[in-house]
């Protein structure tokens, strides 16, 4: 059995997604349809990126990133990460993501950002 590409995990109202090695275009429009079932299925107010697998991103990445920080901001929630690599820290502040989303250290800090 194939594993899980995503996988998702609640605490409360947040929605914690773990992310795969590679965050790219194929992976990424299936993350977007993914969560927008579980947003419109449940009450989420902070979503919380992780990207301690994560090796690669390219601008997919930073797509789905800002379309999910928009999405909580309309509605008084809040995103956040933790985890990232070096590779991946660059990317996201290549891409200006670090000045809309704060990244900390570890997830429980992400969590009650």
């Amino acid at each position: 059995m194939k594993k899980p590409l995503f996988t998702y995990e609640a605490k409360g109202q947040t929605l914690i997604i773990h992310l795969p090695k590679e965050l790219d275009h194929h992976n990424c429009t299936r993350l977007k349809a993914e969560t927008d079932l579980i947003l419109a299925e449940n009450y989420v107010n902070r979503i919380v990126f992780d990207f301690s697998g994560t090796l690669f991103m390219d601008s997919s990445g930073i797509g789905i990133l800002l379309n999910r920080y928009k999405q909580m901001a309309l509605s008084g929630g809040a995103v956040t990460m933790y985890g990232a690599g070096p590779q991946v820290l660059r990317i996201l502040k290549i891409g200006g993501i670090c000045k809309l989303i704060q990244l900390y250290e570890s997830k429980e800090a992400a969590i009650n950002g």
